[in-house]
C-alpha cells in the first residue's frame, strides 16, 4: 500500500486537466461560487495552478523517487500555461484570467459582460510565476522595479486600511495604471518570498512591507478583523499559513519579534478549530514555526473534507473607495469563493512532508 504522500501526489496528478472546454491541458480544474446568491461557476484561473506547482516544488525533496518523477510532469504542465495569463502587453507581470483578449469570469452569463469586473495584473500570481519558473537576473531587477512603481505613495496612496497604515509605502496588490492601493497581508508574504527567494535587494518599499506583517500581528488585527488586513485571503487561519511560510523559509529580522506571538496565537486557534482543512493549515504553520503538533489523520481525508473550504475571496465592492460602500465589503453577501479540490490535495500532501520530516527516520514509510 502507498503511503498517504503518494497517494495525495497521484490524486493531484490524476484531477489536472488533459485538455477540454472549461481548462486547458495542465490547468488545474477550480470553481468560483457564492451559496447565499446560489452562484456556482467553473473558473479558468492560473492562480490554483500556480499555487499547487510552487507546493509540489517545495516539497518535492521530501517525496519518493516516483512522485518526484509525477512533480517534473506536473509542474511544465502548468507553466506552459503561463503565456496566456501574462500582461496584454507582453510585460512579465501576470493576471488571474487569461489576458489576450480578457476571459474575466470566465464561463459565466453576466459579469464578463462588464468592464467593471476586468482586474488588473496582480503581484500574487506573478510571485508564484516566477517562482515556479527560471526568471532572469534582468527579469527580476525589472519586477522590482516595476513594483516600487504601483507601491503606496509613487502615483497614489491608500485609502481602505487602518490610519496609521496609510503613509506606509508598502507594495500595493494591484499593477493597474489607475488601480486603487490595497495591502494584503498575505498577498505582501508571497511577494516577499519571491523576493527573498531570489536574493533581490531590498528597499524602503520592502522594509514598509515587512512593518506592515510586523504590525498585522503585534495588534491581532490578523485574529480581530482579517478582512481589512487581507482582502484577497480574509481568514485568519489563512493568514497564518502564509506569514508562517515566509518567516519559517527565510527567518527575516523583522518578523523575528512576532515568532512567538504567532506561534501561540496558532496554537491557541488551533484548539479551537473544527474545520478540517483549516486544522491542517494551522498544524502546517505550527510545524513551520517549530512547534510539536498532535498527528492529523490526513490519510482518512475525502474530498467530502473539503465541501465549505475556501482559500481564496474576491471582495465584489472592495474596489470601492467610498467609505460607505467599502462597510458593505465585508458582506459575505458580496464575497465570490474560488475552490480547487487538486489544491486542497496538495495542502494535504504538504502536511504529510513536513510531518514525516519531524519524525525519526525509522518511523518514515519507505
Amino acid at each position: 500500500m502507498k503511503p498517504p504522500l503518494e497517494k495525495f501526489i497521484d490524486r493531484i496528478e490524476a484531477l489536472q486537466s488533459t485538455g477540454n472546454a472549461l481548462f486547458p491541458k495542465g490547468i488545474f480544474p477550480a470553481e468560483r461560487s457564492n451559496s447565499l446568491i446560489g452562484y456556482r461557476r467553473p473558473d479558468t484561473t492560473m492562480f490554483f495552478s500556480a499555487i499547487i506547482a510552487f507546493t509540489l516544488q517545495s516539497i518535492r525533496k521530501y517525496c519518493s523517487a516516483e512522485s518526484q518523477a509525477k512533480i517534473d510532469s506536473i509542474i511544465p504542465l502548468v507553466t506552459v500555461n503561463y503565456p496566456d495569463f501574462q500582461n496584454k502587453d507582453g510585460l512579465k507581470t501576470y493576471n488571474f484570467w487569461k489576458t489576450k483578449p480578457s476571459r474575466h469570469f470566465p464561463n459565466g452569463r453576466w459579469f464578463h459582460r462588464f468592464e467593471h469586473f476586468r482586474i488588473p495584473d496582480d503581484i500574487d500570481d506573478t510571485a508564484f510565476a516566477y517562482l515556479t519558473t527560471n526568471p532572469s537576473m534582468e527579469e527580476l531587477y525589472w519586477l522590482k522595479e516595476k513594483l516600487t512603481l504601483h507601491a503606496n505613495g509613487a502615483k497614489l496612496w491608500i485609502r481602505n486600511t487602518y490610519p496609521e497604515y496609510k503613509p506606509l509605502p508598502a507594495y500595493s496588490t494591484w499593477f493597474g495604471k489607475n488601480m486603487y492601493v490595497e495591502f494584503d497581508v498575505s498577498v505582501l508574504a508571497n511577494m516577499l518570498y519571491c523576493i527573498l527567494h531570489y536574493k533581490l535587494p531590498l528597499n524602503k518599499h520592502d522594509a514598509a512591507s515587512f512593518a506592515y506583517i510586523r504590525s498585522v500581528v503585534e495588534t491581532r488585527r490578523y485574529i480581530d478583523a482579517p478582512f481589512r488586513c487581507a482582502h484577497q485571503y480574509p481568514r485568519t487561519p489563512l493568514i497564518i499559513y502564509h506569514v508562517s511560510r515566509l518567516m519559517a523559509a527565510f527567518k527575516p529580522a523583522e518578523l523575528l519579534p512576532v515568532w512567538e506571538q504567532l506561534a501561540n496565537d496558532t496554537e491557541d486557534i488551533l484548539k479551537n478549530t473544527r474545520n478540517r482543512m483549516d486544522r491542517v493549515l494551522l498544524a502546517t504553520s505550527l510545524m513551520r514555526l517549530g512547534r510539536a503538533t498532535e498527528r492529523i489523520a490526513v490519510e482518512d481525508f475525502s474530498a467530502r473534507d473539503f465541501k465549505g473550504f475556501y482559500f481564496f475571496i474576491a471582495g465584489l465592492l472592495t474596489a470601492y473607495e467610498n467609505p460607505v460602500l467599502y462597510k458593505l465589503s465585508v458582506n459575505p453577501l458580496v464575497h465570490m469563493h474560488w475552490t480547487c479540490e487538486a489544491h486542497c490535495w496538495a495542502l494535504l500532501a504538504e502536511y504529510e512532508a513536513l510531518w514525516n520530516q519531524q519524525q525519526p527516520y525509522a518511523t518514515l514509510p519507505l
